[in-house]
């Protein structure tokens, strides 16, 4: 009975058998966790390929070429029934590879490239443009935010807005006694009614429960322009410059064939003088493509601020 109850020290250091040892169990069960069945592969699954909309793709691309098209075929009936030597589409093409060989060549000062044209009508762009934004954002705010100011400017814009702007340009070489100065401050008051009109008006349609809040809240002046009114206004803001920035660039081509100097206007005018029609035609497409760079440019800006599409 004592031996039953008491075992040796060295049996007791020995590991147990796991169950099914002795049978001869053990040693495949070592093999099966030491190589595991490999799991069965998935296939993986492809997503379906979505077909191509061939006529939605035709509707995008025909009738652009369609219009081109057109407007080529207009032109070649009109070079070819014209006497007065008329340049087709050809000889244009032609003429253009050789204008743009050499954009920013210079001869002196009235023999320029039609890079430093471009470059130069743009500058004055910038500049009446960005006074304009100084002086009519500000004045759109300040005019939709008090009755007061609305009730005193209101008539004033709404008698010069309709003036057009080479009307001022007159004004313009009086006071500042120069073709650029007065060319940069017609840019400057044909861009700057857009920003003050469409800054008031969005000024005016900010909800009356937002500015209820912040006179509850006691908010300061400048909290309220700078928390409630400018997020709220600005795709109306944006609105206005991309109105101004368009007005300012149709308008200092006919300011410079006016005044003079360097620029795309004054290169026009120069090839007229010339009678090199088809480099005029060339300054034709060139404007078109600048405005047309400007305004895609001004709408991805607008599109980036407002949570609506903006469309031209």
């Amino acid at each position: 009975m004592v031996s039953a109850l008491f075992h040796s020290p060295l049996e007791a250091s020995l590991p147990l058998p796991r169950a099914g040892e002795g049978r001869g169990e053990g040693k495949p069960r070592a093999e099966a966790a030491s190589h595991p069945t490999p799991l069965p592969r998935r296939e993986k699954e492809q997503k379906p390929r979505t077909p191509l909309d061939l006529r939605a793709f035709w509707m995008r691309v025909l009738p652009p070429l369609a219009g081109f098209g057109l407007l080529l075929l207009i032109w070649e009936v009109v070079a070819m029934k014209s006497t007065t030597g008329f340049p087709t589409p050809a000889a244009t093409w032609q003429q253009a590879v050789t204008v743009f060989s050499d954009p920013f060549y210079s001869k002196g000062p009235n023999d320029q490239g039609v890079g430093w044209n471009v470059l130069s009508s743009l500058q004055r762009v910038a500049l009446g443009f960005g006074l304009a934004a100084l002086v009519g954002i500000p004045a759109g705010f300040a005019i939709g935010r008090f009755e007061f100011l609305s009730r005193m400017f209101n008539p004033l814009i709404s008698l010069l807005r309709p003036v057009s702007p080479l009307a001022w340009l007159p004004i313009g070489l009086l006071v500042f006694k120069g073709a650029n100065p007065a060319a940069i401050w017609t840019i400057f008051i044909c861009s700057i009614w857009p920003m003050v009109i469409n800054t008031a008006v969005g000024v005016q349609r900010v909800p009356s429960d937002y500015m209820n809040v912040a006179k509850v809240l006691n908010l300061s002046e400048w909290k309220i322009l700078t928390k409630i009114l400018f997020p709220a206004v600005l795709p109306y803001m944006l609105t206005g410059v991309r109105l101004a920035v368009g007005t300012a660039w149709l308008v200092i081509v006919a300011a410079e064939m006016l005044t003079g100097g360097v620029g795309i206007g004054f290169w026009v005018w120069d090839e007229w003088n010339n009678l090199n029609v088809a480099n005029i035609i060339i300054a034709i497409f060139v404007i078109g493509i600048v405005g047309l760079v400007l305004e895609f440019a001004l709408i991805k800006l607008a599109t980036a601020f407002t949570f609506e599409e903006v469309k031209s």
